[in-house]
């Protein structure tokens, strides 16, 4: 004859699915991917994702001195005389329908992109710090030809501080990110890989990737380490509680 505490499996089958299922969906709703911390408002018109595109810069003895392999998205605010009233555009740049050119001097890189038959032209610059040995993008700029009855739109801005590397090495970052250059121009980012700096050959330098990849990395890893911890806690409150089981069997 048996304690009536001898049952430790019926109560372990019961509560550890419940517990396992429980956390998981705590973990899954409160974790959220990280965004960018400059955006703009959300537009009414979503032309999907746009497609990577390969722009290189050339210098004078024809060798490679900027790479950069990413998708680009124009977000474009304006005031249209013709709908009289505040105008949002999203913009994808079509790499099979853009030009690449630009130059390169000892500390600073231009790329410019032509595209929309020479009616957009965005331009980046990059400078370096030999300093502190790394690069950015300090200075973005966008004309682009919006209609005879819109005129022209123009933004810039020469003291951003973006798409940081490190000197000797490429920029990586594969988490949409959103460059504010002005109240009325930003530009997102999609899949970046650029190497304004110490170009060798044709190939992209070893990548340092951005935060937002090294967070979004580091998520998963935290909930299997905390799923890993639970597990073992009722792994052993069931060994302890059946190990009192078997001391409360009495014989009669």
């Amino acid at each position: 004859m048996t304690s009536a505490g001898g049952q430790p499996w019926g109560w372990m089958g019961v509560m550890l699915p419940l517990i396992l299922a429980a956390f998981l969906h705590q973990s899954f709703a409160t974790v959220a991917t990280p965004t960018p911390a400059q955006t703009t408002a959300v537009p009414h018109k979503d032309p999907g994702r746009p497609d990577r595109g390969k722009y290189n810069v050339t210098n004078s003895n024809n060798t490679v001195c900027l790479m950069a392999y990413m998708g680009l998205q124009l977000n474009i605010t304006y005031n249209s005389t013709s709908q009289n009233k505040t105008v949002q555009e999203v913009v994808n740049i079509n790499p099979n329908a853009t030009l690449a050119s630009g130059s390169c001097d000892a500390d600073r890189a231009l790329l410019e992109l032509k595209t929309d038959a020479n009616k957009t032209v965005l331009t980046f610059v990059f400078t370096q710090n030999t300093t502190t040995s790394t690069y950015h993008l300090s200075e973005a700029s966008l004309t682009s030809v919006l209609g005879l009855k819109e005129g022209n739109f123009s933004a810039k801005n020469s003291s951003l501080d973006f798409l940081q590397g490190a000197l000797g090495y490429s920029y990586m970052c594969r988490m949409e990110q959103t460059l504010t250059v002005t109240q009325n121009l930003s530009i997102n980012t999609f899949q970046v890989q650029l190497q304004p700096f110490g170009v060798s050959g044709s190939a992209f330098g070893a990548a340092v990737e951005c935060q937002l990849d090294e967070d979004d990395m580091l998520i998963p890893i935290i909930v299997g380490a905390a799923l890993a911890g639970l597990v073992l806690i009722v792994l052993l409150a069931y060994l302890i509680g059946r190990k009192r089981s078997h001391a409360g069997y009495q014989t009669i």
